[in-house]
């Protein structure tokens, strides 16, 4: 199973700097930045294209045809639209979303900012994602980008992950703590 992290980052990687180096000699990465933002929103809203992307099930031509109407759809277009009917007609869609994480990877050392993963367990008011992203502004010494995702199972508070270093603030995380201290109470 490691191997398969191993491959899928090795693929995502490949992917994420060819496209990089596409966007970037087009002045087009900030476009593009978006265009993948917005479709991997799209996988987070969404089960089903989530279940279309991840299935080895469906034919190339049929994760295809989906893909191309679900971008239509959103108006995701250009090089973003096209490196990921790509990745489809290369059965590299199950990748899509680790090549997007990459991608942004590349952007912000480009630019010199770092990103931060941070796990909440319900929707963050835009004020209160700014002042998460001021204090791991000043914990880093430079800019930070937030790769926000929203985990239910967190029950409160948040987990971030920010370069080697994690901080895990999470109700899931103490009641865990807890409960095994109870046990060795007994």
């Amino acid at each position: 199973m490691a191997g398969d992290n191993a491959t899928v980052s090795g693929v995502a990687q490949r992917y994420a700097a060819a496209l990089y180096e596409l966007a970037h000699d087009q002045g087009a990465v900030d476009a593009v930045l978006g265009d993948l933002g917005r479709f991997r929103a799209l996988l987070d809203e969404s089960a089903d294209l989530t279940r279309l992307v991840r299935s080895p099930v469906y034919s190339a031509e049929e994760q295809l045809r989906a893909v191309s109407a679900v971008l239509e759809r959103a108006g995701i277009g250009g090089l973003a639209g096209n490196f990921i009917k790509l990745a489809t007609r290369n059965r590299r869609l199950f990748a899509v979303a680790d090549m997007i994480a990459a991608f942004r990877a590349l952007v912000a050392r480009a630019r010199g900012e770092i990103t931060a993963r941070v796990a909440v367990a319900e929707p963050l008011s835009d004020a209160r994602l700014d002042d998460i992203k001021s204090a791991l502004r000043e914990i880093a010494g430079k800019d930070v980008q937030v790769d926000l995702k929203v985990d239910p199972a967190l029950i409160g508070g948040l987990v971030v992950r920010l370069g080697d270093r994690m901080i895990d603030t999470s109700l899931r995380t103490k009641l865990t703590a807890m409960q095994l201290a109870m046990k060795e109470v007994r």
